[in-house]
């Protein structure tokens, strides 16, 4: 890593990934300026979890804003940044695993699609994506852990299809760099050595 230099970090992952933490502890590690998902104060995740049909697009487009504009400000600042979830994550994972599994209409799905791309032909993405990678037993595990009462409903089927969009993504990224992080058996969260593992990474990837 260069001193002075601005960089854009993106930490992607499952629901229960550890995504948030992860973000929260490179952006101390660095001193850099974090950008989380926007869940607690989402008008849409509680009902998109009881009836995701229903409330699908309306979600989805929700999230598509927030990571907009997150996004443009990311670009503007002259710090350096690191982000909860990629914009890009949601229309080639999210968006279209509902519409592949029957709960976004196809005419939502096309017009979702066609505005993301659209918005993200402005922007320039990270200069590196950190994937953490996890089994859908941990997933669970540790969305019990953390016990949001939204996150109760979500079915196991859900995540293993998210997990399945999420390999077909990653294999076939080439805005920039990679890096994956296998996550089932560690613990950057309590474990230093594990964080020092992935801190170590991150800087050999950005040099």
């Amino acid at each position: 890593m260069k001193a002075g230099k601005k960089y854009f970090i993106s930490v992607a992952g499952n629901i229960g990934s550890g995504k948030s933490s992860l973000t929260r502890m490179i952006a101390k590690e660095f001193r850099w300026t974090p950008y989380f998902e926007s869940v607690q104060n989402n008008p849409y995740l509680s009902d998109f979890y009881v009836d995701m049909k229903r409330w699908s697009f309306q979600l989805q487009v929700y999230f598509l804003s927030h990571r907009f504009n997150a996004h443009k400000k990311i670009i503007a600042s002259k710090k350096s940044v690191i982000q909860d979830r990629s914009i890009y994550e949601d229309v080639e994972i999210f968006a279209r695993n509902l519409y592949l599994m029957g709960r976004m209409e196809k005419r939502d799905y096309m017009n979702y699609r066609a505005l993301f791309y659209e918005m993200v032909s402005y922007l320039k993405p990270p200069d590196l994506v950190v994937y953490l990678k996890a089994d859908t037993k941990t997933l669970v595990k540790q969305i019990k852990l953390r016990g949001r009462d939204f996150e109760k409903s979500i079915e196991k089927q859900y995540l293993e299809r998210l997990n399945r969009s999420y390999s077909r993504w990653i294999n076939s990224y080439s805005l920039g760099k990679v890096l994956v992080i296998e996550s089932d058996n560690i613990d950057f969260v309590n474990n230093p050595e594990h964080y020092d593992m992935i801190i170590s990474r991150i800087k050999k990837n950005l040099r």
